[in-house]
Parts: structure tokens; sequence; C-alpha cells
């Protein structure tokens, strides 16, 4: 529906809402019945609120207790090694309230205090050097959004529809505004000789936390974009989210975001550590694996209508939402569809430009009161098209894990409520 239909459209369901509630506050008048909508006193308006002292850390108002991580008992063994979801239905725009984002943990959420901190640099480098939190605070810091998505996101979806609300399906994601300092600096801090070539060296990035997880990372990326942040979103990094020192890679998988960040090591090969072997490659369909995927290609869902979140109301204007990310770059378009692919209209994106950050896209249509079959299909600036389950599939076949970035579809019933399908 073009913008001026469609906004004559919802111009006459205003005008009829109005309409209606004149009719019902005239047939109250007309049968001496007093309107409540008018009479009744709410406390809200004739007592004094809380004063400022009684929240000195905001928290949300008991109305959105129901807006929190969850998790999925029975995804892993212990909580100690697990992960809770964002609750992506419920959130709006693209910036992830930390006290919201969802965790991965491999032996539990340490505490560690900014004074016991320290951070070595070692390997081949010139000078060997260990940084207080205090010393990293002084180098030149930047400030960055950036998406976080754990490999196994919608892992569970392979082979076949399995868990019914998107903050399961594709919550293993955050998107914050990151502050902190180039890795950069504190290589060249050290000692490392960029003018020399360094296109086979590597750096090893590993975490304080019991579970030492550690990563390479080529040196390439690692003097491209990679923070060492401290602060998200404003403020102090949560304990869960690596407190006070985490690594930011931007694009890539969350794995490779080590937390509670200790070492980096200068290396001139990848360390093929147990996180980077025996997890986070990807198995094809002939047994083979890919020895390396950091990338995370882009992708898109709708998150309103959606399983948690099912239309309130009956035919009329309908705004369906949703997120789309690259790691490759920015999301140039994403394309949604009411009937499981065959037909596809263009989005409007709530923000253009941000390079490796979630996307917010709308469509604002009108609901006829039928069955749908939701998808959306996000673009990036390098040409990719997010992809269908059965097209990975004939690559990767029903026995993997990580990194499905299919199109994902919502069955919406006539009542507004929405369930994880497949369409074939």
């Amino acid at each position: 529906m073009d913008d001026i239909n469609l906004s004559s459209s919802r111009r006459a369901f205003l005008r009829g809402s109005v309409a209606l509630a004149g009719a019902t506050a005239a047939g109250g008048a007309a049968a001496s019945q007093p309107d409540p909508l008018i009479t009744e006193l709410q406390d809200w308006a004739s007592i004094t609120g809380e004063g400022v002292d009684e929240t000195p850390y905001g928290l949300p108002i008991e109305f959105e207790s129901d807006v929190i991580r969850r998790n999925v008992p029975w995804l892993t063994a212990d909580p100690i090694s697990s992960i809770n979801f964002t609750p992506i239905h419920a959130l709006d725009g693209t910036i992830t309230p930390q006290g919201c984002a969802f965790e991965r943990h491999h032996s539990g959420a340490i505490e560690l205090r900014k004074e016991d901190y320290r951070l070595m640099i070692n390997g081949l480098v010139d000078t060997p050097l260990v940084f207080t939190y205090e010393d990293i605070e002084r180098f030149p810091r930047e400030n960055h959004v950036y998406f976080c998505e754990c490999a196994a996101n919608t892992g569970m979806e392979w082979a076949g529809a399995q868990l019914n609300g998107v903050q399961f399906t594709h919550g293993m994601i955050h998107n914050m505004e990151y502050t902190g300092v180039p890795l950069r600096l504190l290589l060249k801090e050290a000692g490392l000789d960029r003018a020399g070539d360094l296109s086979d060296k590597w750096v090893y990035v590993e975490g304080a936390d019991a579970s030492s997880n550690g990563r390479s990372i080529p040196m390439e990326k690692a003097l491209d974009d990679v923070i060492v942040a401290f602060k998200a979103n404003g403020e102090a990094l949560r304990k869960e989210h690596g407190y006070p020192v985490r690594l930011v890679v931007p694009g890539w998988e969350g794995n490779m975001w080590v937390k509670w960040l200790r070492r980096i090591e200068v290396t001139d090969m990848a360390v093929e550590s147990r996180e980077e072997t025996s997890k986070y490659t990807d198995v094809l369909e002939d047994g083979t694996a890919r020895k390396w995927t950091w990338v995370m290609d882009a992708k898109s869902v709708i998150t309103s209508p959606s399983p948690q979140s099912p239309i309130p109301h009956g035919p009329g204007p309908l705004v369906i939402s949703g997120l789309a990310w690259s790691g490759h770059g920015k999301i140039t378009r994403v394309d949604v569809s009411k009937d499981g692919g065959m037909n596809w209209e263009t989005a409007r994106l709530g923000k253009q430009g941000d390079s490796k950050a979630l996307t917010r896209f709308y469509l604002d249509t009108e609901w006829d009161g039928e069955e749908m079959l939701l998808q959306a299909r996000a673009m990036d600036e390098t040409g990719y098209v997010q992809p269908t389950k059965d097209a990975l599939r004939e690559v990767r076949g029903e026995n993997s894990v990580y990194h499905n970035n299919c199109i994902q579809t919502w069955f919406v019933n006539k009542d507004g409520e929405a369930e994880n399908v497949e369409v074939s």
C-alpha cells in the first residue's frame, strides 16, 4: 500500500475511534449514567509520587516486569555454563539495555575489581607489558555501536521449528554502544612493528574466568576495529558482560568477544584452542568442517508480531517490526513477506548508516484479519542477501549448530497469535 493510501486509511481509523468514543459518551449521557473515564478520580492524579531519593539507580516500572532475560533449562546441563536470551520481542529501537542483554558463560560470571585488574600483552612484541585499569583509561578512547551475536543464535532451528518465541530463536544478541581503546594502540605501546610483515601474525586473547576462554584473531582484524572496552551504553560493564574490561570484535561471532580480558599474546600462528576447535566450527553435509567461520552473515527477524508478541487488536492498521544486522557492514534493505515468500514489500529502515550494528525496520501496513506467513529478508552493503533455510541446508545439512542466518517464518492466525513454522 502506498504512503498516501496508508496515511488516509490511518486517519479514517482514528476518526472512527474518536466517533466511537463520542457515541459511547453520548449514549451514557442519554441514559444519565456517569462516564467512569471522566468522573473517576485516579490515584496518580491526586497524590504525590516517589521522591528522588527512593530510586538512586533507576529500575523498570513494575508494569514492564515481564521484559527480562529468560533461559531454556534443557539446553545445557548447568546454568554456570549456559546462556540466557534478550527479550527482543519486547524492545524497540536498536540499543539493548545492559540489564536485559543476553549472557553466555563457560564457567560463570566472575567478580573482578578494577583495582585488581591486569592486562598482559606478551609474545612477539618488543616490550611485553602489563596494564592496570587506570593505564587503559589513559589511552585515547572511542565510542561505537555494535551488535554481539552468539554463533549458536538460531542454532536449534537447523533441524526444524523448535523454539516458539523470537526471544529463544534469535535472542542470543545484543546491540550496545561500547567505549574503549582500539587494540592497535595497546599493541603499538608494546612495540608491535607495523612496518614489518604482519600478514602471518595473530593475537591470542584470553579471559580471566576459570574456563580461560581464549580465541585466536588474525592480526589484520586486530589492527582494524577491535576495541578493548570498559563501558557499555555509557556506564561500566555489568559483571555478566565482562566487568571491568572485555574485548569487542565487531561483526564477528560472540565467542571472540572475550570477557574479563586478561592476556593478549602476539603469535605467528593460530593457537587452535578448545573453543575454536571443539566448538564454533561448521559441519558440512559431507561431514567435513570449516576450520574458521568468524563473520556473522546478514540476518533479520520479525520481532512483532511473533509468538511472544501477538497482534492485540482486530483488522486494521498494523506495524510489523523487526531487526536486521550484518557482520559485513551496513544493512541497506529489508523486505517483508506476508505470504511465506511469494510476494515481498520493502520495509522502512528506522535508522540508516550504522555498520555492524542492529538496524530496526518497520512495515506500516493493513491487516485484513486473515492468516499470514510472516518473513523478513535482509540485504547488506556487500550485496549479500539473507538465504532461506533450504538454501543453507543444501550446503550444511541438518546437523549444524552454528551460524544459522536463515529466513525465519511466523504463522499468524486469524486471532493474531503467532507460531514458529517452516515453509517449503
